[in-house]
């Protein structure tokens, strides 16, 4: 049985980003009796302390969180923890593979590293954050056995850059599916006042780089209604964005949702789906609104254009996504299509355990 280490996120059961989803659904019932995994996970997050989830393994971190300025230490402390007794370290983001130099003069086997989304093009980031997380990127890129990249986007940009293959991995999301009958969806709407087919829908976090502020000027400027979920009191950003399009009554700015069965009504009953990423790779919350099968208006960058294979709308003004609001966009099967062919966990956890072999 191979044993595999998994460095990099939160932990599990999920409750937060995208890679905690990613091994929520790589581990369980999507996993091969061939392997096993153990997950490392910040004590600082999980007070409630489990041995093992899903028939994997958990080991707890202490005194770090593993976002923010801490995730960098609990990286490292993570990979120390894991120098004897794995086959595979799989690290899932870059922020600790500074170490990596390290790291690799006492760990000689298999190291695989998702690079996650360029994260030093952010533009929430200063300099030193920058030139960091760029440092730490390139020491994945050189130390790593197998570069994991989500999008194709991001795969060429590791060959140009790098001049070394990248293995292209994406994220998978039907997860989201659910057997909810349709007057209990109808019912649900209720509490946002909206009504099915007469809406849009976007989710996300309230960034710059996911231009809100253009879906917000495009939804105050044609009056369709639109359900706006994210993080509204997080930022300065958010909270101008929700004080000056507050009043527009057809824009119901919604904090985050949790409740799933919310989240599977709003998406499912929508008429389009909005998604105004421009950074990063191939985004979870894009792949999830894929399998609803709804027409999707993305934001005109190549991250997005090859998640959905040039199929869907896109914007890159405000100006243009009314003008696609009003062209009242109809078929979105296509997108559903292409996530059921590439977009489902149990493809996506075959993907990882290919990487875990040499001949790879």
């Amino acid at each position: 049985m191979k044993q595999v280490a998994i460095v990099g996120i939160q932990g599990v059961p999920a409750k937060y980003g995208g890679f905690e989803t990613l091994v929520e659904n790589i581990i369980g019932d999507n996993c091969s009796p061939e392997v096993r995994y153990t997950v490392f996970c910040s004590s600082k997050d999980y007070t409630v302390r489990m041995k093992t989830y899903k028939g994997t393994r958990l080991k707890y971190i202490p005194l770090f969180h593993a976002n923010g300025a801490q995730s960098t230490p609990y990286d490292i402390l993570s990979m120390l923890k894991c120098l004897q007794g794995y086959d595979t370290v799989v690290i899932l983001g870059v922020s600790g593979c500074i170490f990596l130099p390290v790291f690799r003069l006492f760990y000689r086997k298999r190291l695989v590293v998702n690079i996650d989304g360029l994260e030093h093009q952010r533009t929430k980031w200063g300099k030193f954050a920058k030139w960091f997380l760029r440092t730490s990127e390139a020491m994945a890129v050189r130390y790593a056995d197998v570069v994991i990249a989500d999008n194709k986007g991001i795969q060429n940009y590791v060959e140009e850059t790098y001049h070394k293959e990248a293995v292209l991995i994406a994220y998978g999301g039907d997860q989201v599916l659910r057997d909810i009958p349709e007057y209990k969806q109808t019912e649900i709407l209720r509490k946002y006042g909206v009504t099915p087919g007469n809406y849009a829908v976007s989710v996300c976090r309230i960034e710059p780089e996911n231009n809100s502020h253009i879906i917000c000027e495009a939804f105050a400027a044609n009056g369709k209604d639109i359900v706006f979920v994210g993080n509204w009191e997080r930022s300065e950003y958010s909270r101008g964005l929700k004080q000056k399009y507050d009043k527009c009554r057809n824009i119901r700015m919604v904090n985050a949702v949790y409740d799933l069965d919310e989240l599977y009504a709003l998406r499912n009953l929508c008429f389009c789906y909005i998604h105004g990423h421009s950074a990063g790779g191939t985004n979870p919350s894009l792949v999830e609104a894929m399998f609803f099968g709804k027409p999707i208006l993305a934001y005109d960058v190549v991250y997005n254009r090859e998640t959905t294979e040039n199929k869907a709308y896109y914007f890159k003004t405000s100006d243009e996504l009314t003008k696609l609001v009003y062209r009242k966009v109809k078929d979105g099967m296509a997108m559903k299509e292409i996530a059921m062919r590439r977009y489902t966990w149990e493809h996506i956890a075959g993907q990882y355990e290919a990487v875990y072999e040499k001949n790879i």
